[in-house]
């Protein structure tokens, strides 16, 4: 019987003729349809990379939601910094782009709609979900936890330490501030980040040290810290604001006395990228400068921060007999010019983050690295307004013509709103009203002009929607779909083969 059922179906496999496909065509094929036929013939040739890493790089776009990917694309397609033509920017790709993976994340913390950085960056160093304001705790934790540091969830960090890896941590921000800090601390305040007012004497009763306490304390030490914040580390009086009088600085140069400890770009750029031994670099009292702002020979860039970190990580492979390495890299000053209703600076902030992950894109072995580029939250960045294409993506609005932009037009041909005034493409649902009045005294793409906002507040506040997340390298193939924020740690694991 069994026999037969074989023979027939053989039968009719080859009695079936073959169908040819059905020719694609179209009168128009135009530069879009050529692109359009080029992108599918890249994506049909699929890179199988090995099932196991090495290396895992994470990189965050702190704030950078999906209306900033788009604008930042438009942005850096205008206003290239690397040699191309200005163009009209919403055909550009930033380096992300291109990646062969990609995801929608949810964000949200475990008692919060809108998240913060603390609770999304303890997310995916730790693998689970915890409150808002909350740094690698139990969502249940509270500070009576702190005397039972056991107890509370293991980091991404602090494991991969345990199995001899290297950990890096390069960030735009305070080196304490919250994203960076979930990779090696644990509070239940994520104000908590140095001797100081911001951490009151009753709360220090909970036996939690600061953050910048623990980072100098973290077992086996961090091997590459490059970022701001220094004022944190050091006592009042001597160029820091601590009022226990610790210098952790010292402490820490005591700890590693083959670590070299700088603070500022000249001194990063003396040292050896393919030395050995632990680097802390704390470049400013408090956050870096936005990239705008930024002298070079005080402070280093993002993108030549990555590049040290990285050879540094490579170059002290040998001496781990061949252990890799967990690199958190942060471009974390888009979220501040949010913060202060600024595109000029999100924007601008969000073109050298491109430029450091293209930089690190470059620079690794991709078969044996998994780059994850993500972001903790979103803005109430708003982009609209029918505007042209080509149109400045800081400026005024030009409106498209045929589709639905018909309206009153100022006599430069900008649209108006309903109260006469021309409207920009980008603005924020809600930031410092008091600001409005003076940045209106400034065309909207000056680097200082604060945008349009809907209600009123002392600061504009993040976004509740999902976040992107691209992946390229092993396991890359595990990004895809919608997922939950805390997958990100999991999906590192898996990388690294971690049971």
């Amino acid at each position: 019987m069994m026999m037969r059922k074989m023979l027939l179906a053989a039968v009719v496999a080859v009695s079936v003729p073959a169908v040819a496909a059905p020719v694609l065509d179209t009168p128009v094929k135009d530069g879009w349809w050529a692109d359009g036929r080029a992108a599918l013939e890249a994506r049909l040739k699929v890179v199988n990379r090995p099932k196991r890493a090495r290396n895992v790089i994470l990189m965050v776009g702190d704030g950078m939601g999906v209306s900033t990917l788009t604008a930042a694309r438009i942005f850096d397609g205008q206003h290239p910094i690397d040699g191309r033509a200005p163009a009209s920017g919403e055909e550009n790709s930033l380096a992300w782009d291109r990646m062969a993976s990609s995801a929608l994340v949810k964000t949200y913390n475990s008692n919060a709609q809108v998240p913060d950085s603390a609770g999304t960056a303890s997310a995916f160093n730790t693998g689970v979900k915890t409150r808002i304001g909350v740094i690698n705790f139990g969502a249940d934790q509270g500070p009576e936890a702190c005397k039972t540091p056991e107890k509370l969830p293991r980091t991404f960090a602090e494991i991969a330490k345990a199995q001899g890896m290297a950990v890096g941590v390069v960030t735009t921000t305070r080196i304490t501030h919250a994203t960076p800090a979930a990779v090696y601390g644990h509070v239940p305040s994520r104000d908590w980040e140095g001797a100081d007012r911001a951490y009151p004497a009753e709360d220090r009763a909970s036996g939690c040290p600061d953050l910048a306490a623990q980072l100098v304390s973290f077992k086996g030490g961090l091997d590459v810290v490059l970022g701001g914040g220094g004022a944190r580390f050091l006592p009042a009086g001597q160029g820091g604001q601590r009022d226990d009088g610790r210098n952790l600085v010292a402490e820490w140069q005591k700890a590693w006395p083959a670590g070299q400890f700088v603070s500022d770009a000249k001194g990063l750029r003396a040292l050896s990228s393919r030395g050995n031994g632990p680097v802390l670099g704390l470049f400013r009292p408090d956050h870096l400068s936005f990239e705008h702002d930024r002298k070079d020979d005080a402070e280093p860039s993002l993108p030549e921060m990555a590049r040290f970190a990285l050879d540094r990580l490579e170059a002290g492979k040998a001496a781990r007999g061949g252990k890799g390495y967990y690199l958190m890299i942060e471009g974390g000053r888009i979220d501040h010019a949010h913060h202060a209703s600024n595109p000029y600076r999100a924007l601008k902030e969000a073109q050298m983050f491109s430029a450091t992950v293209a930089e690190v894109l470059k620079r690794v072995n991709l078969d044996e690295t998994l780059v994850l580029v993500t972001a903790d939250h979103s803005h109430v960045l708003t982009i609209a307004g029918y505007p042209q294409r080509g149109n400045d993506i800081l400026g005024y609005i030009k409106p498209a013509r045929g589709g639905e932009s018909e309206g009153a037009l100022s006599p430069e041909g900008y649209a108006l709103d309903d109260r006469g005034q021309p409207m920009t493409t980008l603005g924020y649902a809600n930031g410092p009203f008091q600001q409005r009045g003076l940045s209106r005294l400034l065309p909207p793409n000056d680097p200082n002009y604060l945008a349009s906002k809907t209600h009123g507040t002392a600061s504009e506040s993040h976004g509740g929607e999902d976040v992107a997340l691209f992946a390229e390298g092993p396991r890359a193939d595990l990004v895809r779909g919608v997922m939950e924020q805390n997958l990100i740690f999991h999906i590192m694991a898996e990388a690294l083969g971690w049971r």
